[in-house]
């Protein structure tokens, strides 16, 4: 099972620089659907990591893709942008991670392990009838 994502939304994960043209909702919805999970943002560091290797496993040409010394500000990425979807098409089919390569953290659990010394309150509501 495979779903296709532009170029920018994986080139945002194999190179770590933001170019999706959906901004951050694109980084969400790679990362999301390729580890079965409903990531917060503090989790998609982790997230992009366990993704980069497999989504460049799918796609090795992409390995080649380099990000220039002058990418900065959004007219020069997009244009970029344009110039390596010339280059390797808009979208590609990307396939989930297999179960085994994606860990399951409780975002609670995991801001927890990551700042220790942040005061966290989790609030329960309860199901009421409407």
């Amino acid at each position: 099972m495979t779903r296709d994502f532009h170029l920018g939304d994986i080139l945002t994960i194999t190179t770590g620089r933001i170019m999706s043209p959906s901004g951050m909702g694109g980084v969400y919805e790679i990362l999301n659907w390729m580890t079965g999970d409903n990531l917060f943002t503090h989790q998609l560091g982790r997230a992009s990591h366990e993704c980069e290797g497999p989504l460049l496993e799918q796609h090795p040409d992409l390995a080649a893709v380099e990000i220039p010394a002058e990418f900065e500000g959004e007219a020069h990425v997009k244009a970029w942008l344009a110039k390596q979807v010339e280059r390797f098409g808009e979208t590609r089919p990307v396939t989930p991670l297999a179960l085994v390569d994606h860990t399951r953290i409780d975002p609670i659990t995991e801001m927890q392990m990551m700042r220790p010394d942040l005061p966290i309150a989790v609030v329960e509501i309860p199901d009421t009838p409407r």
